[in-house]
């Protein structure tokens, strides 16, 4: 009996010692866990794979310097908003802690800032569902002449934003109006109603308001200022004025490309900005038909940039050539860097590009998990590299380590339509 009783005792106190660590692991796992950042981390309409840095074709050669310096100019925007910053992405405050990390570090060579990216990040390729790689074009910054009043010559107006547009946050809260979030105006019976359309405004729907800020030679010459979302107007006097999008009139982005390939008036594998550009100058009738296909309509703003820095991205930094990319604001963070490996036309034949490269600009035409435009610079021979480029690519998605390394591709349907949102780059 005595044995017993003492072999009773002793499973009390394993019982008791075994509850007293189980509380203790449960309290240090609460203590823990509100520190810990969500996962497994999902895109939506994404696949995602891990992968180990030596896949990364081209990742030692490239020189993480120049990307590292990108990344620092994001870095300072994501540090300065996150006091404020509502964004709840799960990437979002991982990647300001590596972010502070960055600030903190001197410009580093091109060894110690390829250290950095492969301690604070790990990869990830992504794609969107049922593709096998992603999608790139590009983008620049137009140069082209102009006055600051209206002649003979320069009679194009560029205009800044309308007093009497109602932006799509401002909108989509009309009592008792819904127009898929689109900008809006107020009727002159007091009612809301879509704002004017491209053909409308070319018409004289905004004349004698006050609202150009130049006038251009060429209306082309004003649609790929509006499709690039910024440009450098080179006025009478040698001023260079650097104007940047401030807002558009909530119309949906047609191609006008697209519009010609559809009518059999261009083939598809010749189609490029310079052969579009090319056609509506021999074709001003029917370029003009053309470009009022696409009804929606770009408004400016002028930015104070001296002739030599680039031009400003949504995030509000300045843009740096072959290190920038324009992508689906909607899915991904800016400052958020991606690895891309593709062959692209950079010169008389398609060469590898292989390149890290940060997230800092957006447009409404930009849209996927796996989509992204490549800022190339200012000028004529930059816009010729932008406009070839219409080509597949491998992405490589960096997440911070902080975030949960186990992923997987999720099938989460974006609702359609999606109301437009205010973009530095409007896709006109």
């Amino acid at each position: 009996m005595r044995a017993r009783a003492r072999s009773v005792r002793w499973l009390n106190v394993v019982a008791v010692l075994a509850a007293t660590l189980a509380a203790a692991q449960a309290s240090v796992h609460d203590r823990t866990a509100k520190h810990q950042v969500p996962g497994p981390i999902t895109i939506p309409d994404a696949a995602l794979e891990p992968l180990a840095w030596s896949e990364l074709a081209g990742w030692a050669q490239d020189n993480h310097a120049e990307a590292f310096a990108a990344f620092r100019a994001s870095c300072r925007a994501l540090v300065a908003s996150a006091k404020w910053s509502r964004d709840k992405r799960p990437i979002h405050r991982p990647l300001v802690a590596v972010c502070r990390k960055a600030l903190a570090v001197a410009a580093p060579l091109p060894a110690r800032a390829r250290a950095f990216f492969e301690a604070n990040f790990r990869p990830l390729r992504i794609r969107k569902l049922g593709d096998e790689a992603g999608f790139l074009t590009g983008y620049y910054e137009p140069i082209v002449e102009g006055s600051r009043f209206p002649t003979r010559i320069f009679n194009v107006p560029v205009h800044r934003r309308p007093h009497d547009l109602i932006p799509p946050s401002a909108a989509a809260r009309g009592a008792g109006f819904s127009n898929g979030g689109r900008a809006l105006r107020q009727l002159a019976d007091g009612t809301l109603g879509a704002y004017f359309e491209r053909g409308e405004i070319e018409d004289g729907a905004l004349d004698g308001r006050g609202l150009e800020i130049c006038w251009l030679k060429d209306p082309i010459d004003l649609f790929f200022i509006q499709i690039q979302g910024s440009g450098r107007v080179r006025l009478e006097d040698g001023t260079m004025l650097r104007i940047n999008y401030d807002a558009h009139n909530g119309h949906p982005y047609t191609a006008i490309g697209r519009v010609l390939i559809d009518r059999k008036i261009v083939a598809r594998e010749e189609m490029s900005m310079d052969r579009l550009r090319a056609w509506m100058a021999a074709n001003p009738q029917d370029g003009r038909e053309l470009r009022r296909q696409n009804k929606s309509y770009v408004f400016f703003r002028i930015v104070g940039l001296s002739e030599e820095r680039e031009a400003l991205g949504a995030q509000g930094v300045p843009l740096a050539p072959r290190r920038s990319i324009a992508v689906d604001k909607e899915l991904h963070v800016y400052g958020t860097p991606f690895f891309i490996d593709a062959a692209l036309p950079l010169a008389d034949a398609r060469v590898p590009f292989r390149r890290l490269m940060i997230a800092q600009d957006t447009g409404s035409a930009i849209v996927g998990p796996a989509r992204a435009d490549i800022y190339f610079g200012a000028g004529e021979e930059a816009g010729r590299i932008a406009g070839r480029l219409r080509h597949p690519g491998d992405f490589a998605l960096l997440i911070p380590r902080a975030l949960d390394p186990v992923v997987a591709g999720t099938h989460m349907p974006l609702p359609r339509p999606r109301p437009p949102i205010k973009r530095k780059r409007g896709r006109a």
